[in-house]
Order: C-alpha cells, then structure tokens, then sequence
C-alpha cells in the first residue's frame, strides 16, 4: 500500500515519468532491429576447403576426414560436427555447445588449417574459417543482364563493381554471385606441337611459371631525383605471354604460341542464371545474424543508384526477392491487430463497466504497459520481430486485468459515499495480494519457456519476456499510475452506480445510455439463466463429469490428424519449380531443359499440368514425388529451376540451373 500513498501524494511523479516513457518510445523503436523473427544465435563455425578438380569422394576422404581428426584433438565444446563433400569443395561444420565462446572456436579452427597441410593433397591451401549465424539469410536479390555484355563482362562488374561498392552497408554480407563466367588467363596447348618439338606439358608449365614473376625493382638516385625502377619479369600485356621462350634447339628459339595458345578465357562454369531467356548474373545479398532486415535492405537501396551510375547504361539490374516487404508486411499486420484487441478490449470494458473515465485509464494503461516492455526488451538486446509482437498482442486482454480490478473495486467504495481518496486507498488495498498473485500466475505460465534449448529457445524466450515485462508492467502501473488517475478524474464527481455513471455523460452521447441500460437487463437475465443451468449440472454433477472427460478424451483422437511442422505454412508471394536431371548431365544440357521448361511456363499453362510437361520435353525425373502446392509443383534436387512469381497464375521472371 505504500507506493499507492506514495503516488497519491506525489502524483505529478508518475504523469511525468509516463510521458517520458511515451516520448521516447520513438527513438526506442527506430533503434530497435526489426525482423521476422529473433535472432538464432547457434554456435557453429565452418571450415571450408577448396581443390579445383579433385572428386568428391576424394575430398571427403583425403581432406574433410583428416581435418575432422584433428579439429576433434584441437577444438573444445564440440556438440557434434557435420560434413559435406563436393566435386572440387568441401565444408566442416563444427557445432558448439549453447553458451560456448565463438571466438575462441574460431581461433581454434583457424590454427587447425595451417598445421594439417602437410597431410593433404600437394597443392591444397588452408580452408576459409567462416562463423556461421542460422540469421544469416537472403533479403534481397539483383540480376544484371545485357545483350551487349558476355557472361565474363557481367561476372566481372558484379563481383568487382557492384558487390565491392556495396561492401560498406551495415549489416550486409554479400557472397559470390551466381551465374556467369570468371574470368581467368587460359593456356591451350597443342598436343601434336608439343610432340613434334620433343616437350611435355610440365615445360610450358615451368616456363610461364619461371618468367611470368613480380620482382622488387627497388629505386636508384641518380643525380638530384630518385627513379623507380621495373624489372622485365611480368609481362603487361595478355600477348606477350605468347612470346615467353620455352627452350632453345639448335639455335632456335621455341616459344610459348609454338606449342600452345594463351588467351583471355574462363573458368569452367558451374552454374547459369537468367533473366527473362537472357544469360546473366544473379547476385544475393545477406543480413548478418544482429542486423536488421528493413536497415540492410534501405540501406542496399540507397546505395545501388550510385553504384549503377557508375556502370553502363546497358547493364539491365533487375531487383526481386525483396524479403523487407514480407517483413514489414508481416510487422504491421500484427501492430494492426494488435491495436484492433486493444481497441475491442476498451470497448468491451466500457460496455460493462458503464463508466467512460475508468475505460479512459484503462485504455490509457495499455499501451504504457505494452511501451513499457518493449523499452526493457530493446535493453536487453532483442529485436522488434513477430515472437515479440506476438507476444505483446497475447498480453493486451490480460492488462486490462489489474486496472479492471482495482477501478471496479474504487467504483464499489465511491458508491458508499467514501471520500475520493479514502476510497482509492481502501479499493487499492483490498485487491493488493489477489492482484499480484494474480500477476504472478500468469508470469508463471511463461517461466518454462526459460528452460527450453535449441532454436525454440532463441524463438520463445522473446515471446515469453514480452509477456512477463509487460504484465509486471501492467501490475505497477495499477498501483501507482491509476490511482492517481482515478484521483483526478474522480475528484468532482459524485460516483453512485454504472448507470448513473453512464446518465452523467453529455447529451450528444446519449445512445450510449439506452446501450448501457439494455446491456445491464440483457446480462442480468444471463446471470439469472446461468445461476438455473448451473444449478441443474451440480444436481447431476458425476453424469457431467463423465461426459466431459470422455469429451476431452475424443478430442486426443484428433492429434493424429492436425500434422506436425516447425513453423506454419506462409504464403511469400512466389513459387519455385525444381527439376532434377539424372547424374552427370552437363551444364549446357540442363540450361536446355531449363530452356524449354520456361518456354512451357510462358505459355501460361496450368500448375498442374507442368509434371505434363516435364515428361513431354523428355526429362527423366527418375520416380521423385511431385507435390502440388499453393498452385505450384514443388520437386526437390541440385539442379534447379528457380521462377518466381507474384502470388496466383504462373509467371516467369528468372531462371537459373546449376549442375
């Protein structure tokens, strides 16, 4: 009860301390990072290797299996680790336990790299040691295409133009882009030459290798000036690699263009992208685990224009895939509704409480209890996202609760003829303890949350602390914000009932007493029925114990029937058709079956059909199951075809394969 004194007597205290909670609220949302869901921080580092050429099989067992011996010895807290083998690639994934320091595995595995290179493969360079945040996601996609520019030309501006200039966004993580040809110095050698000249491919090799070096040249001071000086050792023009020597016979000088042909060429490809039956290059970009999806996507936006100016005009970039709509989208649906509870919620408090100044405090403690805990949360570091949302939105019918009590319990002691403040005080006072059991309750519910591991924890702690931070909110704004209120409100009004309450209210409201008035008759007739009905169940008692019981028995036969997923399904606006061609296929091979497979989608021709389709043009699915979904056939495999679309009919934008 002392903190109810206490806000009696020092009223102005808490009025202002909540409009300094109300006007910083802005500035704690536009810092809050807003996402669709919480962080997930698990504690996972990622060795990758890298050896052009070598098998997949091959690198499983001559690399990824010695350097999993060795990480097992070296790194500590290790959960279990994963590995994946490709054709010329391989990646370690080591999984920390909750709680361990990523840092320090990071350094761990970073000294593991340097010291195994003497058991691998000669050739095979130290693995890149990437921590891995499961936050990390595609926000947002470009593609850039030409009829002008070959695949090398495109390549090259988006790896070296684009994705550098957009290097310093915060929170951006941009990879390697897809599609493409990157571009590298080829040597094609003439096998009949090199046989006719008595050398062996290792002789060029050794040649270039010899001659085709950057030396210091240092400087000399000659005089009063300081020269730099070059040495010949590189040469700087692409030609002039022709004309590097190989060996001398009898005087004659062989040269490189004599046994082979060095020209500007590309690596070979491993994946295609289109855009719209043209060649190009697809180029995603990432958020970081802590940044806010709408900062790094504004902040991409902002600066892609300067980027592009500095580009040719021919160059077609493309933006698709844009995840801050469905985020923002997402945000704000849940703000909308929950200010649509919050409003019904007022308004429902209004109808049977009958008094427009208690459902004016009410309504005025709801959102400062839900302010409240959206200024602990930005504290502790998390971010505005559904989980948090969500939870706010469950809380706002509980809020109401403490305020509810504690005004209706007033309302009772006004109606004695109590002084204003002597009824504050002995309303507030007899709902003390049943009001913070109360609270305490439902805080309870929520602590188990607390316990879980894994991913449910990252996403239902923040949900479960929404919850609790806005209801212990909710609790002190009852004892010291609302009575207070209730004070000034109250103090030139005489309080005798809810519908005399109701008749004090100016003419232009009247409807609303008639409203009241018919409410009061109607709900006093239902308590009457309810008071008979109950009666009658009481009387048979132990027949409507069985019947219930055996109801909540049949309704476990439904579990079986609802299904089981992590999350429910979402609708994003888009569909994607994967396609899998049998084994070994070639690149090209699968750019035309992807070809035709967009040609048929052009033609607009039913979802459903596509499996049709697919078996017209010839390719072998090899028995996987189609499932149609949301209008869409969805396949699985690494070869993929990728369209998407706005929601409905079948559209197509883009398209790329990887084989």
């Amino acid at each position: 009860m002392w903190i109810v004194r206490l806000a009696l007597r020092r009223p102005y205290t808490f009025v202002v301390m909540a409009l300094v909670l109300l006007l910083l609220t802005p500035f704690v949302l536009l810092r809050m990072p807003t996402d669709i869901f919480p962080p997930i921080n698990i504690p996972v580092v990622s060795a990758v290797w890298t050896y052009n050429g070598l098998s997949a099989q091959e690198i499983e067992q001559r690399i990824l299996y010695i350097h999993e011996r060795m990480i097992s010895t070296v790194v500590d807290n290790i959960e279990h680790i994963e590995s994946t083998a490709y054709n010329g690639a391989g990646v370690i994934k080591v999984f920390l336990r909750p709680g361990t320091s990523v840092e320090a595995g990071v350094a761990q595995m970073t000294a593991t790299g340097p010291a195994i290179l003497r058991q691998m493969p000669p050739g095979t360079i130290a693995p890149i040691i990437i921590r891995y945040n499961a936050s990390t996601v595609p926000i947002l996609q470009y593609s850039f295409a030409s009829k002008k520019f070959s695949e090398p030309e495109l390549q090259d501006m988006a790896f070296n133009q684009v994705r550098v200039g957009l290097a310093n966004v915060p929170g951006a993580s941009i990879p390697y882009p897809y599609g493409g040809k990157a571009r590298v110095v080829a040597v094609d050698l003439d096998l009949p030459a090199l046989k006719a000249k008595n050398l062996a491919p290792a002789d060029v090799v050794n040649a270039i290798n010899a001659q085709n070096l950057i030396l210091p040249g240092g400087t000399a001071k000659i005089g009063s000036t300081e020269f730099d000086v070059t040495l010949n050792s590189s040469p700087a023009m692409l030609e002039e690699l022709n004309d590097l020597p190989i060996k001398t016979v009898s005087g004659a000088v062989i040269r490189v263009r004599d046994v082979a042909l060095v020209h500007d060429g590309y690596q070979p490809q491993q994946n295609v992208v289109r855009l719209d039956g043209v060649r190009g290059v697809l180029l995603t970009i990432l958020k970081s685990g802590t940044a806010s999806t709408l900062d790094v996507v504004r902040g991409v936006k902002a600066a892609m224009p300067r980027i592009l100016s500095g580009l040719p005009p021919e160059l077609e970039a493309r933006e698709f895939a844009d995840q801050s709509i469905f985020v923002r989208t997402a945000v704000n649906g849940v703000v909308k509704e929950g200010v649509i509870a919050a409003t019904l919620t007022a308004l429902m408090v209004l109808l049977f409480l009958g008094a427009w100044r208690g459902t004016l405090i009410i309504a005025i403690s709801i959102p400062l209890s839900v302010l409240t805990s959206i200024a602990v949360l930005s504290a502790l570091g998390e971010t505005m996202n559904l989980m948090t949302l969500g939870g706010l939105a469950l809380a706002v019918g509980i809020l109401v609760d403490d305020a509810t009590v504690e005004i209706e319990n007033v309302h009772r002691h006004l109606a004695m003829g109590k002084p204003t403040v002597q009824a504050i005080l002995d309303g507030a006072q007899e709902i003390a303890m049943p009001a913070f059991v109360g609270t305490l309750c439902i805080c309870i519910v929520f602590v188990p949350m607390f316990f879980l591991a894994g991913t449910a924890r990252y996403l239902f702690v923040p949900l479960a602390e929404a919850v609790v931070f806005a209801m212990l909110a909710s609790y002190v704004l009852s004892r010291t914000l609302v009575p207070t209120l209730v004070m000034w409100f109250y103090r030139h009004v005489q309080y005798h009932g809810h519908l005399t309450e109701a008749r004090t209210v100016s003419w232009g409201l009247r409807p609303f007493v008639t409203i009241q008035t018919g409410f009061e008759r109607s709900f006093a007739r239902f308590r009457e029925g309810y008071h008979r009905w109950l009666g009658e169940v009481l009387h048979y008692r132990l027949t409507f114990a069985v019947l219930f019981v055996a109801f909540c028995a049949g309704t476990a036969l439904l579990l079986p029937q609802l299904g089981q997923d992590f999350f429910p399904a979402v609708d994003a606006g888009q569909f994607r058709l994967h396609l899998r061609t049998r084994s070994g296929t070639r690149i090209e091979e699968t750019a035309k079956l992807a070809d035709q497979v967009e040609a048929e989608i052009r033609r607009e021709i039913p979802a459903k059909e596509i499996a049709g389709v697919l078996d017209n043009i010839g390719i072998p699915w090899g028995g996987i199951p189609l499932t149609y979904i949301d209008n869409g056939l969805v396949g699985t495999g690494d070869t993929t075809a990728y369209f998407p679309a706005g929601t409905g009919a079948p559209g197509s934008r883009h398209a790329s394969s990887h084989s």
